[in-house]
């Protein structure tokens, strides 16, 4: 392949089964976009290269990823993608050659990527979103039903408030500790008490 790396054969050589035949379709949808990217190995995984790093895969036992380095930039329209924390990546796992798409696809969000690396696009930043409304599971949203100043006060909570609420209940891992936590704050939020209001 051209421009083809030993590390890079290496790595996908001792990679899961699963995985080698992804690795190796997204491993050209890169190589062939552009005669200058260059493979790398960066943190243990391989990276495509030109100007900046371009895009990056890695194999794991139960699943693959692949994304873009200034992912967060780019269009996807089709919605392949998801953000990685905090930076300005996107990646995906798949787990099945069959998850990605075709490779006229991969082949437009790569030029896309690669577009972004010389300058030639002048993408904007990702607009900020507002935070998404916490969705309740539905044994709380009964019995905030049956409360009405708790339901008031849920709904007239911020965003960030409802999500502290509703991450208490649903991070109980027993059946009992949930109903617990629901009872309890349904007792808190009649009096209007946000989930942390002994530390306010």
């Amino acid at each position: 392949m051209k421009d083809a790396s030993a590390p890079v054969d290496a790595y996908i050589e001792k990679a899961a089964e699963f995985a080698r035949p992804i690795l190796e379709r997204i491993r050209r949808a890169f190589l062939k976009a552009d005669s200058d990217i260059r493979e790398e190995i960066k943190w243990g995984c391989p990276h495509f290269v030109r100007k900046g790093i371009i895009g990056g895969m890695a194999a794991f036992k139960q699943h693959a990823t692949f994304g873009f380095w200034k992912g967060a930039r780019m269009k996807d329209p089709r919605g392949i993608f998801r953000g990685v924390g905090k930076t300005g990546m996107c990646a995906v796992k798949l787990t099945d050659i069959s998850q990605l798409p075709s490779d006229a696809v991969l082949h437009s969000y790569v030029r896309e990527a690669l577009a972004l690396d010389d300058g030639s696009a002048s993408a904007p930043p990702k607009p900020k979103r507002a935070p998404r409304p916490p969705t309740p599971p539905p044994e709380f949203m009964a019995a905030l039903r049956k409360n009405r100043k708790a339901l008031a006060s849920f709904e007239a909570f911020a965003p960030s408030h409802q999500r502290e609420y509703v991450e208490w209940i649903v991070e109980a891992k027993q059946d009992e500790t949930r109903a617990r936590r629901i009872a309890t704050a349904i007792e808190w939020m009649a009096q209007g008490k946000h989930r942390n209001w002994k530390y306010e």
